[in-house]
């Protein structure tokens, strides 16, 4: 992807000499900055010119970057950066939808930065029918710090909570005010992470927040599965999804002591380095081999077929994501034509939760590659969080 901005002139820093308790808060907005202001004609041409569907659109849109204070992967203090976008009507109570994108190696393509990107289309699209949005890009991604933490259950939950928060902040100081229930959504990494923030939400661990809907888009639920498929090179982009999940887990929690202990040479000294946010997918891409096989060492290979360790904990840990009642309908949505999360995972999922009697409908995008998937989806998931508001 091209990253593009569409700056506004608007931006607003909070005060240095705000309090202790203020500045240390979670959810605490640090600073916001007008990216967009969009009318209901400018939102439709953004949306079809992304291949996405904009017979819902409604209303004009005013879209905000918005740096807020979470924590990191070992609790510490840190800042994250997220869209807030807001549906420009006279409606001062609005439901708010959490959009949760799928995998990013490159910083700059996140929904806050990139103008051009699916996922700030996605967010456009949810307020032009009437929601608040609030969708975070994740530690180390946008304008955060340090590296994303890919694939961690604990920051995958804790920063679009944060998220959600500063949100309501900022709607707040905008003279709107937000409904407790939340609608959650997310496409790819953001399916996994939207059923784990649900189950946050709904076991009430937010003082305001609860769930109100679930509607993931192609996550990758079996994660085992999949790494395991990356590791036989049977899906594509397999070598770089694989190094990237890796790489990662080794920054938040001990895969491997040395490099050389997963990768080949001469990729022992260069993986991590290009896997630093600031390279985009298609230089990484021509940097490693395109197969897992030629990048990785036999020994760590099979190990990811059969994990132990830290390892096979983190994995159990993504394998779960659907194990547990929603007190919501959860509308799955997949294709069977996906090449790089299977349709099985769906399937994984749908199985989980009807073991625990959970209400659930999977809807098949049909012949399409994992990108058009969500764009064929987001119109039926914005149908359904409409038909679901109260």
């Amino acid at each position: 992807m091209i990253a593009g901005l569409a700056l506004g002139c608007l931006a607003t820093t909070f005060p240095a000499g705000a309090s202790a308790a203020q500045t240390v808060a979670r959810g605490a907005v640090v600073s916001s900055t007008q990216v967009e202001k969009l009318d209901k004609g400018q939102v439709a041409e953004r949306l079809r010119a992304t291949g996405i569907d904009a017979a819902q659109v409604k209303y004009g849109v005013s879209a905000y970057r918005v740096v807020y204070r979470t924590i990191d992967a070992k609790g510490r203090p840190t800042t994250a950066s997220q869209l807030v976008a807001l549906p420009d009507n006279r409606r001062r109570g609005l439901r708010v939808v959490s959009w949760l994108h799928g995998t990013t190696v490159y910083r700059g393509d996140v929904a806050s930065v990139n103008a051009k990107s699916t996922d700030r289309a996605s967010a456009l699209l949810f307020a032009a029918s009437g929601h608040a949005v609030s969708a975070p890009d994740y530690l180390g991604l946008g304008t955060g710090p340090g590296h994303h933490t890919y694939g961690d259950p604990k920051t995958t939950v804790s920063a679009p909570v944060d998220a959600l928060r500063a949100t309501r902040a900022f709607t707040r100081d905008h003279k709107r005010r937000l409904d407790s229930r939340v609608l959650v959504s997310g496409f790819s990494q953001g399916g996994p992470a939207a059923m784990m923030v649900g189950r946050f939400l709904q076991q009430g661990q937010d003082p305001y927040f609860r769930l109100g809907g679930l509607a993931p888009i192609a996550g990758p639920f079996d994660l085992s599965s999949f790494q395991a498929a990356a590791a036989d090179d049977k899906i594509r982009m397999s070598s770089l999804y694989l190094a990237y999940f890796v790489i990662s887990a080794d920054r938040y929690t001990d895969i491997y002591r040395t490099p050389s202990e997963v990768f080949r040479p001469p990729y022992d000294k260069q993986a991590e380095k290009l896997f630093d946010g600031n390279h985009q997918a298609a230089e990484i891409a021509q940097a490693l081999p395109p197969t897992s096989e030629k990048l990785f060492t036999a020994k760590f290979l099979d190990r990811v077929r059969k994990p132990t360790g830290e390892l096979k904990q983190l994995l159990t840990a993504l394998d779960s994501t659907c194990d547990w009642k929603p007190d919501v309908p959860v509308r799955l949505h997949h294709a069977k034509g996906d090449k790089d999360v299977a349709y099985d995972n769906a399937l994984h999922c749908r199985r989980q939760l009807r073991s625990l009697g959970a209400t659930q409908t999977l809807t098949d995008a049909g012949d399409v590659d994992h990108n058009q998937t969500v764009r064929e989806a987001l119109p039926l998931v914005v149908a359904g969080f409409t038909d679901s508001r109260a």
